[in-house]
């Protein structure tokens, strides 16, 4: 597709900056391979005492519809709506209950799918904000069993880059209290090496064509009819955990971060190297980690249940 390299990738991003404000991002050279790919910490922010945990919900369930509809199809539908007779503002009420109900799908209030629906939300996010790529396919919502909904990678996005079209597969595996972290990033990698091998075989969970615009509509119809010249496959795996170190809140904001970055950096370092088996997956030269600790994680979780099932 000679058209590509004229896509405009940065116009089809939802970076969410307000989500952002409540998330603090630590970057360095963490002790993980392959170490010249750029990995992430992220923690929710703290702001003087309080950590915004609230704040922090609220804008991730506010990037649901930019999760469910691209800019352009959310004008489309918009229209559509006030074309009926709606205000602007019943209108925007309307696209957000279709756009939840999309999201969370036919499920019932199962916690194994709302931590991976948060998860993946995380993600949509996270690929936009650090990797500056769009979505481009969506996985299908499959209702018959928890187990079958972690089939297949959790977003597929897309940016045209040096002269190569580059697709993100993105995963996000998020951990309760029941996982150790060694045993869960051991999982995490296993599992982003397994979704890489399959996906090909997979596409046939994802749909495109009631979120997209034009453009990349038909960037998804190539790579799925493999007609999209040498695309190169990159991966993200994001890691949410619980993590069960005490921290000091009754000192200062960026002391509290400091903190939490010092229990980041121990995280990465305390992982065996050894069990990132780039020799016999190459793909690993590719991937780029996010961990993401959560304090009391199970509770984050509810009350983004809470609010998605309101």
């Amino acid at each position: 597709m000679d058209s590509l390299n004229q896509i405009d990738i940065k116009n089809k991003l939802s970076l969410n900056e307000p989500l952002f404000r409540n998330i603090k991002v630590y970057t360095q050279n963490f002790d993980i391979i392959p170490s010249d790919n750029q990995h992430y910490g992220v923690s929710i922010r703290y702001q003087d005492l309080q950590e915004l945990r609230y704040d922090f919900l609220n804008d991730l369930f506010n990037s649901i519809i930019d999760w469910v509809y691209s800019s352009d199809k959310y004008k489309e539908l918009k229209e559509i709506e006030i074309a009926k007779g709606r205000s602007e503002a019943n209108a925007f009420m309307e696209i957000l209950s279709r756009a939840r109900n999309k999201f969370r799908g036919n499920h019932d209030s199962d916690n194994l799918l709302v931590q991976g629906q948060m998860g993946e939300l995380l993600l949509f996010n996270f690929i936009q904000k650090f990797m500056q790529a769009a979505p481009l396919l969506r996985k299908m919502k499959i209702t018959t069993s928890s187990q079958h909904e972690r089939f297949g990678a959790d977003a597929i996005h897309f940016k045209f880059e040096n002269d190569k079209p580059k697709i993100i597969l993105g995963e996000a595996k998020t951990y309760t209290s029941d996982y150790r972290f060694k045993a869960a990033f051991e999982d995490a990698v296993d599992s982003i090496i397994n979704t890489y091998n399959n996906h090909r075989n997979e596409l046939n969970l994802y749909v495109h064509e009631d979120f997209l615009d034009e453009e990349m509509n038909a960037v998804a119809e190539a790579y799925l009819n493999k007609t999209l010249d040498h695309p190169e496959i990159h991966l993200v795996s994001v890691v949410v955990y619980n993590e069960n170190r005490s921290i000091d809140t009754t000192t200062t904001e960026d002391d509290i971060h400091k903190q939490i970055e010092q229990i980041i950096i121990e995280r990465y370092q305390s992982f065996d190297n050894n069990k990132i088996d780039i020799a016999n997956n190459p793909i690993l030269k590719r991937i780029v980690y996010i961990l993401f600790p959560v304090w009391e994680l199970d509770k984050l979780a509810q009350d983004f249940q809470n609010k998605i099932w309101l």
